[in-house]
């Protein structure tokens, strides 16, 4: 009998998208997959409760709010392909599924140009307290062109410039979450018949380079107040942005050398910032061919192979990173690309092959294959294991196909991770911060945002 070294748990995620074709292009085509059916509310209540049933941690979905860049000199194949698009509201989705479940962390990506924070600020409040303090999001600053021209700006916001539109919208948003309310505002004392202490309640005035809120947050505290925060960007200025706010990070890392320099770098960073190591939890964006024998999974790599769209997939880099790859040759190399869209995927992509110059060829492979574990159970969590000692915490399951890639998973890999005492056997009760960190329900007093925690003065009405 082997005997394993103990381990931290493996937080585990669900990846996917309310569209057709999210990661894996052309994946929808084969004869299982049914995210075709995305307009379907009972795709995703049995696929939530498929996945609370295994007891994952969350079920996380991505989001656009505009159309990849120029693919072949156009917009057109991405709609005749379904490239993320038409793509659905994940916020609206979450909260339908809030209902059919009752541990699954929720989460749900939103940019920063889609919505004024303070009614994001209260969208989000509302879920959680639907969900019972279940929510989390994924803070992205959006890379696509086409956002921005959705939201009434002339084009692409500059990169940096990006990230300091996303500290003011969070400093609004802290401010709502964190200090609009004090604690104990809410009486509803029917015998009194004082519903709620005024002088704990306050407006946030806030004045800034883009926003001018006056508040209150018209919603009491929410279990979590301040839902679990997610966040992407691997690129330098992304990691100082995560340093400071993300309690999750999710990266899209081409191998474990790449996901140990990052994971490395952004806790260094936290701890300048007054956090921990363990105030971050990294998640790596991986997807799985499982089989009972190399046989069966080199048979189900090939199946899969065969629907899978290598040029649908190189339009969403490109796209990402706006740069047209379309109709090039696929040993052009990229070269010194620059770029004001998602470096940090840029950046993983010269990391991805040795000399750090990529084909396009090597821009089809990574996404396809560079995140791709294929084996047997074992094998798998093997390799696994290699992640963890990266720095990594949990993973964040890329499907090929809904609901056949989470259900092999399941029965597959599932099994193998509670052999190691890699994966829970039960929920911990409370909240969603509560079950991946074992602590309070609220964000601890070393995260920046409760600086704003008693801060505001009351000011009586006359």
């Amino acid at each position: 009998m082997s005997v394993f070294t103990q381990r931290p748990r493996l937080l585990l995620s669900a990846f996917a998208m309310n569209t057709t074709s999210h990661i894996l292009g052309g994946q929808w085509r084969h004869p299982d997959a049914r995210q075709h059916r995305f307009n379907d509310l009972k795709l995703w209540t049995d696929l939530a409760r498929t996945l609370e049933d295994a007891k994952f941690d969350a079920l996380f979905l991505a989001d656009v709010v505009g159309l990849y860049g120029n693919h072949g000199g156009g917009w057109s194949s991405h709609v005749d392909r379904g490239l993320q698009v038409p793509s659905n509201d994940p916020l609206v989705l979450q909260s339908a599924l809030a209902a059919t479940t009752e541990h699954l962390g929720l989460a749900l990506t939103s940019s920063v140009v889609q919505a004024h924070p303070f009614q994001f600020a209260r969208q989000l409040s509302t879920l959680d307290h639907l969900s019972n303090g279940r929510v989390a999001w994924n803070i992205v600053t959006s890379v696509l062109e086409n956002s921005f021209r959705n939201f009434g700006n002339d084009g692409l916001v500059e990169h940096d410039s990006r990230y300091d539109w996303a500290d003011e919208y969070l400093e609004v948003c802290y401010k709502l979450w964190e200090g609009s309310w004090d604690d104990g505002a809410l009486l509803q004392d029917k015998t009194t018949g004082r519903h709620a202490d005024a002088s704990k309640v306050h407006k946030i005035n806030h004045e800034g380079a883009r926003y001018s809120v006056e508040g209150p947050h018209l919603v009491a505290p929410s279990p979590q107040r301040t839902p679990l925060l997610f966040q992407a960007g691997s690129s330098g200025r992304g990691q100082h942005f995560a340093a400071a706010n993300a309690e999750a990070a999710f990266l899209f890392a081409p191998n474990v050398g790449y996901a140990r320099k990052t994971t490395t770098s952004v806790r260094a960073l936290a701890r300048q910032l007054g956090r921990k190591d363990e105030d971050i939890k990294f998640f790596a964006g991986l997807s799985f061919v499982v089989g009972s024998t190399d046989a069966e999974v080199k048979a189900k790599q090939a199946d899969y192979d065969e629907y899978l769209d290598l040029d649908m997939i190189v339009a969403h880099i490109g796209g990402g990173i706006g740069v047209d790859l379309g109709g090039l040759p696929l040993d052009t190399t990229l070269g010194d690309v620059r770029t004001d869209g998602a470096r940090g995927v840029l950046e993983a992509l010269f990391a991805s092959v040795p000399g750090g110059n990529p084909t396009i060829a090597d821009v089809a492979r990574y996404r396809a294959y560079n995140q791709q574990i294929a084996g047997t159970p074992e094998q798998i969590v093997d390799q696994l294991e290699s992640w963890q000692d990266a720095g990594i915490d949990g993973i964040n399951i890329i499907n090929q196909i809904i609901p056949g890639s989470y259900q092999d998973f399941i029965d597959g890999v599932l099994p193998e991770l509670r052999r190691r005492g890699l994966a829970q056997g039960d929920y911990r009760p409370g909240t969603l911060r509560e079950k991946l960190f074992g602590e309070g329900p609220q964000l601890p007093a070393r995260h920046p945002a409760t600086a704003h925690r008693g801060s505001f003065d009351h000011v009586p009405v006359p």
